[in-house]
């Protein structure tokens, strides 16, 4: 692979008629030296996105438009993949606003690390009191675990980056994006690549901004998804079980079963059975409380109304991802 190998930017996109011109643009501005394309696989919006899509595609000969009929990411990924010409091609969701030297940098890195992939770091930024809760949320320890591309950190090799800058080669070598993965199907083929030899590496230097979901319903799901997901890897691989992925359905499962000791206590009236039962649901409540004073006021310092959200969105995020992880079964639905 030379300094300046050509470069496909693959992007599976699904309603997003509101966010897609301004994404492409920033991708076909890019500083980068070689040649750039663009291929964006477009599943049955509910949205003027196909329109918005062709649009760029009459408008630019740089940008593709190929169909995903079934809507689902991995199967728009390998779709674009198919088609895509170049020697690297770089992931990047269809509301993501990458700055203007995100692929050079990503170029710079792969030819000076010999990763087959790189990536850097999910910058969430919320634009709503209840978003500025959410993106302090996603990028805190307490929030969401020690991984690099959520709270930075030095680089080096990682388990799996945001989105990923890959070498076609390693896109080859494993076959391309498993689409029964409908989530984590990142975090899955990371680990394939890694078992055939290959390097993922987190550099903060690469940095992509996230819109974090606008309400709790919509965070809700989402986490309920990730933990969903999350089991399913698990139990395709159980050898990447570990202590951080058991934090949050433990807690669930220790609430739950706290709360219904203390009702049977209430019941039969052991007032030692209603104390015990209480002390999962209160430990938690007084450890989601310090940790969001403790976020509030970290800098840059939160707005006081945004503030009051983080024990609700901590809340959700954990109890909902780790009742995923419980539920499971996530693989019967592709």
């Amino acid at each position: 692979m030379g300094n300046t190998p050509p470069v496909t930017v693959i992007m599976p996109i699904l309603n997003e008629e509101l966010h897609l011109v301004d994404s492409v643009n920033r991708i076909l501005a890019q500083e980068y030296p070689g040649a750039l394309d663009v291929v964006l696989a477009v599943g049955p919006s509910k949205d003027r996105t196909r329109e918005v899509a062709e649009e760029l595609q009459r408008t630019s000969t740089r940008v593709t438009v190929v169909d995903n009929p079934s809507g689902r990411t991995p199967a728009g990924l390998n779709a674009a993949i198919a088609v895509a010409t170049g020697e690297v091609i770089v992931r990047v969701d269809g509301h993501a606003m990458i700055p203007s030297d995100y692929v050079a940098i990503a170029v710079e890195t792969l030819e000076r690390t010999g990763a087959d992939n790189v990536g850097g770091i999910m910058a969430a930024e919320g634009v709503t009191d209840f978003g500025f809760a959410v993106a302090r949320a996603m990028t805190s320890k307490f929030g969401v675990g020690g991984a690099s591309f959520h709270v930075g950190g030095g680089e080096g090799p990682a388990l799996t980056v945001y989105l990923g800058t890959f070498r076609r080669s390693a896109l080859d070598r494993v076959g391309g994006y498993d689409e029964t993965m409908v989530r984590a199907q990142d975090w899955e083929m990371n680990l394939r690549i890694r078992e055939t030899g290959g390097l993922i590496w987190f550099t903060p230097a690469m940095l992509v901004t996230y819109r974090p979901r606008a309400t709790v319903a919509a965070l809700a799901r989402q986490y309920h998804d990730y933990g969903r997901w999350r089991r399913e890897v698990v139990r395709r691989h159980p050898d990447t079980l570990s202590l951080r992925y058991l934090a949050a359905p433990v807690a669930v499962a220790a609430i739950v079963i706290g709360l219904v000791a203390f009702l049977i206590g209430l019941v039969i009236g052991q007032q030692w059975l209603v104390i015990l039962g209480l002390i999962p649901t209160v430990g938690y409540a007084l450890a989601n409380l310090l940790a969001s004073a403790w976020s509030a006021v970290s800098a840059p310092r939160l707005r006081l109304r945004s503030a009051l959200w983080l024990p609700i969105v901590y809340g959700t995020m954990h109890l909902t991802w780790g009742a995923g992880f419980l539920r499971g079964g996530a693989g019967r639905d592709s």
